[in-house]
């Protein structure tokens, strides 16, 4: 019952990042920046309500964990401000690569940072990533840069955050709260300046940016309740469903363009995930006994260290 459940609240999130790019265009004529900073300052809004209905303080933190959290708290803002102006400016496409990307760069980071020692189909797995971007940066003259930075953002992102542990809601809470005030700052600057949409455009449009803080919020509280009912091997599964979804709305909605070189880094990329995701399971069903000083990666999917995480 558990475990049903666990899966209820895991394909609820997944499936609600996935439909991220259908939200942030309802914002617009806001820009993308403007809509950064409101998201930022409603999020903190949000999750100290939940936080406060939860009865859940921030207890614990050091200094070591807040310069750990001010950094993943950069890190974040410049994913959610990468994704935004994406998903705004006809990118979905490039936006869902980054995600399905993400796995790749976080076993990339495990070899760099943990001196995690790949097995062969791994190794194949992000052979296969770094052809995908070649053949996509050949295809349109340059590298497909919204992707890797989405990717490369998350990733430190979930590094960071493993490094400084700290259950979710309360990260975010910290992460919001240290972009906080350059956000209110930016919106008031824009106000004055008489370029800010947010409060000219209707009560409609002010719910609807304001409300990006709750649909921030929302989906990593269900993902709290995913994380302590699932195995990470599930978890890690699930993942895949927000990229889908991202890569048929950016096609069958948004309409982008398609070509043939596209198709071709897309397949490379869903290419080596399906070899990462085997690997992954034929690791689990027979576990390698770790030496001493021996440093493997996790058999599992969770290498993008999900767990904690504040996704798009």
């Amino acid at each position: 019952m558990a475990e049903r459940r666990g899966i209820v609240y895991g394909v609820a999130a997944y499936v609600i990042w996935g439909l991220f790019p259908l939200y942030w265009p309802l914002l617009k004529p806001s820009g993308a920046t403007e809509i950064l900073a409101h998201r930022i300052m409603w999020s903190l809004v949000a999750v100290l309500v939940m936080l406060a209905a939860g009865r859940r303080w921030i207890r614990g933190l050091s200094w070591r964990r807040a310069g750990l959290l001010a950094a993943a708290a950069v890190m974040i803002t410049l994913n959610w401000g990468v994704y935004i102006y994406a998903v705004n400016s006809g990118h979905t496409l490039d936006a869902a690569l980054g995600y399905f990307i993400n796995p790749l760069i976080s076993v990339l980071l495990g070899v760099v940072v943990f001196r995690e020692r790949l097995r062969r189909w791994q190794w194949a797995s992000v052979g296969l990533g770094g052809a995908a971007v070649v053949v996509l940066g050949a295809g349109h003259g340059r590298l497909p840069w919204i992707a890797l930075v989405l990717a490369l953002a998350f990733g430190t992102y979930g590094l960071l955050k493993k490094f400084a542990d700290t259950p979710s809601l309360e990260s975010l809470a910290v992460e919001t709260a240290v972009m906080f005030l350059p956000a209110l700052g930016f919106a008031v600057a824009l106000g004055v300046q008489g370029e800010a949409e947010f409060g000219h455009n209707g009560l409609v449009h002010a719910a609807l940016v304001a409300g990006g803080g709750f649909v921030t919020a929302i989906p990593l509280l269900l993902f709290n309740g995913a994380a302590i009912r699932l195995p990470l091997s599930v978890i890690g599964m699930l993942q895949y469903l927000t990229p889908v979804l991202q890569f048929l709305i950016g096609l069958l909605v948004h309409h982008e363009d398609m070509p043939a070189d596209r198709w071709a880094g897309f397949v490379l990329v869903w290419a080596a995930l399906v070899v990462l995701s085997a690997d992954g399971l034929r690791a689990r069903r027979r576990p390698v006994p770790v030496t001493e000083g021996d440093h493997r990666t996790s058999p599992g999917f969770g290498t993008s260290l999900e767990e904690g995480t504040a996704r798009h």
